[in-house]
């Protein structure tokens, strides 16, 4: 006969059973950033594109998104909140995007055309009631071409530019949607908005302390289920200091951290950590003011670039950068034949002389950190003493990372003084990379030509590309766009990147892609 206590017994056992499983520790991945500070929340993030990395593609989406599924093949946009995207045949500057249904914003509500032609307003109509200025400067340099948006109907968008640009989807990848009732809820009170934000993206909000971290959750309703975070918490912390970031990483205080310093690579390595590399669309180069000052002159521009010896700088990161004599690296799919800045000291000086600047005052603004910034205090140091042994003079001037983006993104006009700035160059699509650059529609404040560089033969190549819908015959024009870069010695270039991450053991899943971006939600956290 059955005891009467078996089922007493059964009880128990389950409430053992769910007691050990509550007590189950939470799987967390916790980051260690070398931003300065957490990226802001309200939408398009600062710090670089790390606070996209990090935070703008974690609570956020865009029409367009990256594939940052592969470490094997270079990185492209795929449908986002848009499902796909066509170009009007009877109108090339309008562009029609078909949005995804069934998405919803983490507060419940529904993504509809309504969101993305508020979301639009919001960065480019100072008379909308949801102009919010700080997001405006985040967005202004993917919103340069943009003239107007309408609503087709709930699920179609149509977005006019102002000049025919057949590279124009790359820029709906960085115009992130907020949540429109959220923000109207909250009466646009924009403070109150960032500690409590709404995006549509894998995590939602959990806390944020100012200055010191912010946590994120998984968003377990998130429309692209294979892209559900694999860990209970994202944790947040910003640590510009290399030195800082190794040594959370050892302690266990973090188990992920972006740019381990070359010289303690060996140490992590022997400690078990994971150190994970990649080539990806990376340069470290000078941005130069061409409106006043030396770097007007090609001669000098040229000079710096024959000053460098490149080998060193690789030496000095441990093995971990690729020389870097243009603008992309090479394998690139518009790498070309560049003309190749050997390091020629006898040849800058010569230059230098030939210009009649000798010694030849540079003025250059630097960072102490930052996304995609490497190691920029040593390197800097470097490239100080390489550049002075040939007959330059550098006066360098020293700033956190926010402050560095502030002058770039500001412009020149703002910063007559400055010859030029030391700011890493994420090159992830040919807009970005070889347009923006050269192209007078994009001088600064308005777009990401900072110094005001102008060339005629830039312009008619930049036309040409751009009203171009044939990728093959448009990869040609996009070749010889990347070929004049280096002609013209459009900057002083020093070195690519590959990327380096340091990760505890106990992380499993991470795909480093060949991009600035890269996918958290795989990754497993091993008890």
């Amino acid at each position: 006969m059955p005891s009467a206590r078996l089922p007493s017994f059964l009880a128990a056992v389950a409430l053992t059973l769910g007691l050990t499983g509550a007590a189950q520790a939470e799987s967390v991945l916790t980051v260690g950033m070398t931003a300065g500070d957490i990226p802001v929340t309200t939408g398009n993030p600062d710090q670089g594109f790390e606070g996209f990395r990090f935070v703008g593609y974690n609570l956020y989406d865009a029409l367009a998104l990256w594939d940052l599924s592969s470490r094997d093949k270079a990185s492209d946009i795929k449908p986002g909140l848009a499902t796909s995207w066509e170009i009007d045949p009877n109108n090339k500057r309008r562009w029609i995007f078909h949005l995804r249904e069934g998405v919803k914003f983490h507060d419940g509500c529904a993504f509809t055309a309504d969101d993305v032609v508020w979301n639009m307003a919001r960065v480019t109509d100072p008379k909308a009631p949801q102009y919010f200025t700080q997001q405006m400067a985040l967005s202004r340099a993917y919103t340069t071409n943009f003239e107007s948006i309408e609503k087709i109907d709930d699920h179609t968008a149509a977005i006019t530019t102002k000049v025919v640009e057949s590279l124009f989807p790359y820029s709906m990848s960085y115009i992130l949607m907020i949540s429109r009732c959220k923000a109207e809820a909250l009466k646009y009170d924009w403070n109150a908005y960032a500690n409590d934000p709404s995006g549509t993206g894998p995590y939602r909000f959990s806390r944020m302390v100012p200055h010191e971290r912010l946590e994120l959750l998984p968003n377990k309703d998130y429309w692209d289920a294979k892209r559900v975070p694999h860990h209970d918490k994202l944790v947040l912390l910003p640590m510009p200091e290399a030195a800082t970031r190794a040594a959370a990483l050892m302690t266990g205080q973090v188990n992920f951290i972006e740019a381990p310093s070359p010289d303690t690579i060996p140490r992590l390595k022997s400690a078990g950590m994971q150190i994970v590399t990649n080539k990806y669309p990376h340069n470290w180069p000078f941005i130069l003011n061409f409106t006043r000052g030396p770097m007007t002159d090609i001669r000098v521009r040229r000079a710096a670039n024959h000053a460098l010896n490149r080998a060193e700088f690789v030496e000095l990161l441990n093995g971990m950068a690729i020389e870097g004599y243009t603008t992309m690296p090479p394998g690139s799919p518009y790498y070309g034949n560049p003309v190749k800045y050997e390091y020629n000291p006898d040849k800058a000086k010569a230059l230098l002389r030939e210009a009649g600047c000798m010694p030849c005052k540079l003025t250059l603004a630097i960072s102490t950190s930052g996304s995609g910034q490497m190691q920029p205090l040593p390197m800097n140091e470097l490239f100080k003493a390489q550049l002075e042994a040939v007959g330059f003079q550098i006066e360098f001037k020293v700033m956190d990372w926010n402050s560095l983006i502030e002058i770039a993104r500001s412009g020149v006009a703002k910063y007559p003084e400055i010859d030029g700035y030391n700011g890493s160059r994420g090159l992830l699509d040919p807009l970005s990379a070889l347009i923006k650059p050269v192209w007078k529609f994009h001088w600064s404040p308005a777009g990401a030509n900072w110094g005001h560089f102008y060339d005629p033969e830039a312009e008619t190549l930049i036309t040409d590309i751009l009203n171009e819908f044939d990728a093959e015959k448009r990869l040609e024009l996009l070749t010889k766009l990347h070929e004049l870069h280096s002609e013209k010695a459009l900057m002083i270039f020093v070195v690519h990147d590959i990327n380096p991450r340091a990760l505890s053991p106990k992380l499993k899943g991470f795909v480093q892609a060949q991009n600035w971006f890269q996918d958290l939600t795989p990754i497993e956290v091993m008890p």
